[in-house]
């Protein structure tokens, strides 16, 4: 027996048009598995074969889709099959009523910035809830030390992963509208730029700070709220930043001295070296075998919490079933380990712990603006040595940075 699917969306086109149209037939091998299309798919996999819509049943051989208006069938060399038929754009999302206002969602319009095990999955996850448009930002080709932890699989090596998280987010939100950049943001922020002026979100999941700094300068230009999340070296952990205009942006957080920063994420050779995490001296055997990603299951939940405040970001102020996580999040920046090692090596097991610092579990703090920060300060002082100490030093408590907040949680 074979299964069919059918778009209820294509069969209302077909209806608006005059005269019989040519669709195409998505057969997949082996499977009796088939799938009718109006439209061509820009990529797909399995044999393809005509199909005929037209709004009374022909003689012709293969595939016929009949709509009148009334009633669909459809018919395979004159006999007729049993079609599924795929919802409309209004019936796709009804299961996420009352705990997501789809209607709002469908209007907003995010930007993503790095497809990498990041970035991939918050795209899939925030097309599943609905949101409308996207505008995507990574030059990088899928390669096979990606899939360790990427949403992309073996059929996608070699692609831009502009172009298969386009694919991914399309099957599970056909009615989305996709824009791809694959440029490097470091060297030409042209269409950065554009796309964060109109966008309603900035989403950064990039895994060096030259590029956050980049973004963190345009976010504030254009007064956007940006959400940035990371894994430190082997997913031992991470956090999540979210600024918002007029409060403490990126550079606040890390502070005017975030180019001599060495922790970031380790995810291949090449961005170890670059850190300086692994030496020019040593070899290309011992470098990969220095080089160890953190599980899928490590940044998955990271990857959760970026969704959870981008869903509360963008249905902020509307009647929805996750209004009152607005009265959680009230924090700017928040912590998560996986494990209790390097930075957190002195923090408690599990089993009673208490109020203490234990793995797995958030925790948030309140980043305030700061008055010299290089980017949206209006009075810059670039301090160095001496002076960084001594501003350190005379800080507030609560004006922390990572590696403070790790040593006193610690």
């Amino acid at each position: 027996m074979t299964t069919i699917y059918l778009s209820q969306n294509d069969i209302q086109e077909f209806l608006s048009l005059d005269g019989p149209q040519q669709g195409i037939a998505y057969e997949w091998e082996g499977e009796n598995v088939v799938h009718l299309h109006f439209h061509p798919l820009r990529h797909a996999f399995g044999s393809t074969a005509p199909c005929l819509f037209t709004r009374e049943q022909t003689d012709r051989q293969g595939w016929q889709v009949v709509a009148d208006g009334q009633t669909v069938k459809v018919y395979y060399n004159g006999m007729e099959m049993q079609a599924n038929f795929i919802p409309s754009e209004e019936e796709l999302y009804s299961r996420s009523k009352g705990i997501l206002e789809v209607s709002i969602l469908k209007a907003k319009h995010v930007a993503i910035i790095g497809l990498g095990s990041f970035g991939s999955q918050i795209a899939i996850e925030l097309a599943k809830a609905g949101v409308g448009e996207f505008s995507l930002f990574d030059f990088d080709r899928v390669e096979l030390h990606n899939l360790a932890r990427h949403t992309c699989v073996l059929q996608d090596l070699g692609r831009l992963k502009t172009d298969a998280i386009e694919d991914a987010i399309l099957g599970k939100n056909p009615y989305a509208t996709v824009h791809k950049h694959p440029v490097n943001i470091t060297i030409d922020t042209r269409e950065l730029e554009e796309a964060v002026k109109v966008c309603d979100l900035v989403i950064c999941a990039t895994d060096n700070n030259a590029s956050r700094f980049t973004l963190a300068e345009l976010v504030h230009k254009h007064q956007k709220t940006c959400i940035y999340g990371r894994a430190i070296t082997r997913a031992e952990g991470g956090d999540v930043f979210i600024s918002r205009p007029g409060e403490a942006c990126y550079c606040c957080l890390v502070g005017n001295d975030w180019f001599e920063m060495q922790n970031e994420e380790i995810t291949d050779e090449q961005s170890a070296r670059r850190t300086g995490a692994i030496a020019a001296y040593v070899s290309a055997e011992d470098a990969d075998a220095m080089v160890q990603v953190g599980l899928s299951s490590d940044i998955a939940p990271i990857c959760n919490m970026m969704v959870k405040l981008a869903l509360v970001e963008l249905s902020r102020g509307q009647n929805s079933g996750i209004q009152s996580l607005e009265q959680e999040f009230t924090y700017n920046y928040y912590m998560w380990a996986n494990r209790r090692e390097r930075k957190y090596a002195n923090w408690h097991a599990l089993p009673g712990a208490g109020a203490m610092p234990t793995i797995i579990r958030w925790y948030g703090s309140h980043i305030k603006k700061q008055t010299d920060c290089a980017v949206c300060s209006h009075v810059v002082t670039l301090d160095t040595g001496e002076q960084i100490e001594q501003r350190l030093g005379q800080q507030d408590t609560s004006n922390i940075n990572i590696d403070n907040l790790l040593n006193q949680l610690g």
